[in-house]
This record gives C-alpha cells, structure tokens and sequence, in this order.
C-alpha cells in the first residue's frame, strides 16, 4: 500500500526545523514504570509551564523484570502516571491515554490505541505555525501506529 503524504513547501520545512522561540505544544510518550528518568521528565514538563503547553501523556509498553509482558508494563505505567499527576494535583482526565498492549508485529501493522488515535487528532488539529512536539522515551509503538 502506497501513501501518500502532504508535500511541505521548503520554506515550511525550513521554518520547522528551527529552535522554537516560545512556549509549545507537546505531547509525552513514556514507560513511566521502567525506569526514573521517566517520571523526573513528566515532572519537568508539567513545572515548566511557561515553556512547555503539555497537551498529553501516553503511557508506552515495556516489557522487562518489572513487568510480565507489555502490556502488563502500559498498564503499570499508565497507574504511575496516575499517581504521579495526583502527588502534582493535576488532573488526569482528557490527559493521560493508555497505549499499545503489545508491539508492532510488522512495518505495516499499527497497533490501536487510546494513545495513537489521540496523537493523529492532536497532530491533524495542529496549525502550521504551532507544531506538535512528540517527546518519545519509550518503545515507539504508540507514536509509529499514529
């Protein structure tokens, strides 16, 4: 199957492909159970509002000692993006979207998701000049099925 993608004038591309001047959009897509370094980055983006309008979090598969499985790891890190939205008193509703349950099982095969069908409707509603940012730190099956 053959896709067919929006042709990006050069100034656009250029223009995209510079260091943002102010505050933007972005969407967070992370283990949040494997490891750290995930939840310190949710922190940083949630306390740095002045800069960052962080419009979603995904939580990703994972699948190590901590989990019995990828989606044993999503839902784990789906729970502590919960707890850690609560010790912050933000809320979770409208914000934090479950991902993929499992892996992509090939190039051509998305994985559905709470998680990809929002990252495609908050991509498509963003305008030229305000560019969606996707923060990957995770598997990227959520963001590669979107």
């Amino acid at each position: 199957m053959t896709k067919s993608y929006p042709k990006l004038s050069e100034d656009l591309r250029v223009r995209r492909l510079q260091p943002p001047a102010g505050k933007i959009n972005m969407v967070l897509d992370t283990d949040t159970y494997n490891e750290i370094d995930d939840q310190f980055a949710i922190v940083y983006a949630l306390l740095s509002k002045d800069k960052i309008n962080l419009q979603a979090i995904y939580a990703a598969p994972f699948h190590n000692e901590l989990s019995d499985g990828p989606k044993d790891g999503m839902e784990k890190s789906y729970d502590e993006i919960i707890r850690i939205l609560e010790q912050m008193n933000e809320p979770a509703g409208g914000f934090v979207f479950r991902g993929s349950e499992g892996y992509l099982p090939g190039p051509q095969e998305p994985v559905d998701s709470e998680a990809a069908r929002d990252l495609i409707a908050k991509a498509m509603a963003a305008p030229d000049d305000e560019p969606l940012y996707v923060v990957a730190i995770a598997a990227i099956t959520n963001i590669a099925s979107a």
